[in-house]
């Protein structure tokens, strides 16, 4: 039977709804900081995440809605340039609280930490996001309690290619079937599947409506004592709530069919 040694988790939208009040908001105050009437709506935003990393959907932003416009000196410098101002932004609207931890999350690290799971991150979010995310939400010294913390460009090919995800689990020295990874997005689940990791999914704004049907198990969040989650596909047994002993069983059933 399958120990569980590991867990691996996504960032934006698994740890904290970061997506919408976030990272699209940030984009919109660093536009207008280099003179850009641009406004990032909550809809198109939703569509733009299809493509996986900010840059990437700045490109493609460009391309299918300013198509006039000329970033200089180049496209790619010019929004590596203005990302990095809007990762300045979010900072300062994660220090604001404005993106806490979604329910159960902030339990369950502390159990693993507690029953010496190991503790990864696999993420296509730049690694200044992770860290203050974290500090914010947990202590100070949180990022230190992740062995791997997998972020931004440490690979080439980002989400929904398993490159990131196999990267974790070189680090950790791991084989998939001991880990498990907890997801949001239909991109997620595919770049963990495709690392032969079983995988949770934990519905988030943006994501409630796709289909997840190579999953283990689809929540609508993790889960407390008092706040029982909704498993809206696959066998969480008499669960309310997710914990290690439901992971640890998770690794030794099949794919869940919706």
């Amino acid at each position: 039977m399958p120990t569980l040694h590991a867990l691996i988790f996504d960032v934006d939208g698994t740890l904290a709804d970061t997506e919408r009040d976030g990272h699209r908001v940030a984009f919109n105050r660093a536009f207008g900081e280099v003179g850009l009437n641009w406004e990032w709506s909550v809809e198109r935003y939703g569509e733009l995440l299809s493509t996986a990393g900010g840059k990437e959907r700045l490109q493609r932003y460009i391309q299918e809605d300013q198509p006039a416009f000329i970033p200089k000196p180049d496209a790619k410098s010019w929004a590596a340039a203005l990302h990095q101002a809007k990762t300045q932004h979010y900072k300062m609207l994660v220090l604001e609280g404005v993106m806490p931890l979604r329910p159960g999350v902030k339990r369950l690290i502390q159990a693993a930490r507690e029953e010496n799971v190991r503790l990864a991150i696999a993420t296509t979010s730049a690694p200044e996001n992770v860290v203050a995310l974290l500090q914010t939400n947990l202590s100070s010294a949180s990022p230190d309690w992740f062995e791997v913390i997998a972020a931004g460009d440490i690979v080439p090919a980002k989400k929904p290619a398993p490159d990131i995800y196999q990267f974790v689990l070189e680090q950790l020295n791991l084989p998939p079937e001991s880990c498990l990874a907890i997801e949001d997005s239909r991109q997620g689940l595919l770049a963990a599947t495709q690392a032969n990791l079983k995988t949770v999914i934990t519905r988030s704004h943006y994501t409630q409506h796709e289909d997840f049907p190579e999953a283990v198990l689809v929540l609508d969040h993790l889960g407390e004592p008092d706040l029982p989650f909704q498993a809206i596909a696959g066998n969480s047994g008499s669960a309310t709530y997710f914990d290690l002993a439901l992971a640890t069983q998770l690794l030794t059933q099949g794919v869940c069919i919706e």
